[in-house]
């Protein structure tokens, strides 16, 4: 019994030691609380969407086609065969935040794995990967995707991939920075002297130095890639329909007439503002809340 309440109070122990850093963050930049709940927020009803859509997303109502917004049925009005507006941006939300996040994670691990390399083995491997990167850097992040789509077919995984790819070369850039100042630091030199390997330099010395501009990357990241996934679907050749995503409402929107109606334009086009909006105001308290100069200041 003794065993039990030992563990479950270290446990408690080491919640409450996490929750503190986050607490801290939160108070640390309004900005940054606000932004960090709506991104919750838009995940929790990307998540709920079933319970939360009042109707189905794909389920046309040809009674009501192009209805203007109303507190009566259709909230956000319905569009040229007759779906719900707002039920398909809260869909829309759970296939555009599944990319975004899903592609940042994708590109800036791997683009934290081959920065840490590059940076830390340097030579010939650092040279060649360098130049492989201004290959990548050459094509503008669009049109390399679209070249991806075009190579290996349409869908959600291939649209994921298609906007990692684009994620790599800034975060390797980056990272790769990072190591090449920590790595001349006096405590590294020490774990050299004592004979580690560099394996283990990497692992426990180095990556530990990166993970606070890899937090910052990925929250912007996301309102980048987002941003990526919504271009790609707009043009038609993203998220494939009747499938909902913010990208594919807008283009559907403007695809038939000169002049669409506004609600079909204006809601996915705000909802991609607020979120991309959001991303880039929480990574910036991010990265004022990671830097140690500025730490002092935000405590006062």
């Amino acid at each position: 019994m003794s065993e039990l309440t030992t563990e479950l109070s270290t446990r408690r122990n080491v919640l409450a030691a996490t929750a503190i850093p986050v607490w801290t963050f939160l108070r640390s930049s309004k900005l940054g609380m606000f932004s960090a709940f709506f991104l919750l927020l838009a995940l929790i009803a990307a998540l709920c969407a079933d319970v939360i859509a009042p109707f189905d997303p794909t389920q046309g109502h040809y009674d009501a086609v192009r209805t203007a917004p109303s507190w009566n049925t259709y909230y956000l009005g319905t569009d040229d065969y007759g779906r719900d507006v707002l039920s398909r941006l809260i869909f829309g939300a759970r296939i555009s935040l599944l990319v975004g996040i899903s592609a940042t994670l994708l590109g800036d691990i791997f683009g934290l794995f081959w920065g840490l390399l590059s940076g830390y083995l340097g030579r010939t491997f650092d040279l060649i990967s360098q130049r492989g990167l201004d290959i990548l850097m050459a094509f503008p992040n669009l049109i390399l995707a679209m070249l991806i789509m075009v190579s290996i077919g349409t869908g959600i995984t291939t649209v994921i991939i298609a906007v990692a790819v684009g994620r790599i070369p800034a975060t390797t850039r980056i990272i790769r920075s990072v190591v090449l100042s920590v790595k001349e630091t006096a405590y590294v030199d020490s774990a050299h002297a004592i004979g580690a390997t560099s394996a283990r330099i990497m692992l426990r010395h180095v990556l530990p130095q990166c993970v606070a501009p890899f937090l910052v990357l990925l929250s912007v990241h996301i309102g980048i890639s987002i941003i990526a996934e919504s271009s790609l679907s707009y043009l038609g050749i993203g998220i494939p329909p009747p499938n909902a995503s913010w990208g594919n409402m807008l283009g559907e929107a403007t695809s038939g007439v000169f002049k669409p109606d506004w609600w079909m334009a204006v809601a996915p086009g705000f909802a991609i503002t607020l979120i991309v909006l959001s991303s880039n105001l929480m990574g910036d308290a991010l990265r004022d809340f990671l830097d140690p100069r500025l730490r002092g200041r935000l405590e006062e």
